[in-house]
């Protein structure tokens, strides 16, 4: 088992910045690759964005050049910088684990989850 558990979400305004962070226990955090998702209301749960074991990374087009994803072995945290919010990036974010390093938009990929952090974007 991995546990994960998303923290720094919060309200923001418009054009600010957050930078949520996910730490991983239980299990070893090698070889995982780990992905960041979206879900806001009454809208299905979205792929933002992720990383591989490797270091390889992948965005959604809607926040490409926006956000960054990157991760700390060591730490066994994996972060997400989110520049220049929208009010569309309004939703709760989940952070997941996946044992395969392949289709990582996809939920399906991902066998851990974490509960979720609210991120709310002002206009």
């Amino acid at each position: 088992q991995v546990q994960l558990v998303e923290s720094g979400g919060g309200l923001v305004q418009a054009g600010g910045s957050l930078r949520l962070s996910c730490a991983a226990s239980g299990r070893t955090f090698s070889g995982y690759a780990m992905g960041w998702f979206r879900q806001a209301p009454g809208k299905e749960r979205e792929f933002v964005s992720a990383i591989r074991w490797s270091g390889s990374t992948y965005y959604a087009d809607s926040v490409k050049g926006r956000f960054t994803i990157s991760r700390d072995n060591a730490k066994n945290t994996v972060y997400l910088q989110m520049n220049s919010l929208r009010p569309e990036d309004t939703a709760v974010y989940y952070c997941a684990a996946a044992r395969s390093q392949y289709r990582l938009g996809n939920s399906a990929a991902y066998d851990y989850w974490g509960q979720g952090t609210q991120v709310t974007v002002s206009s």
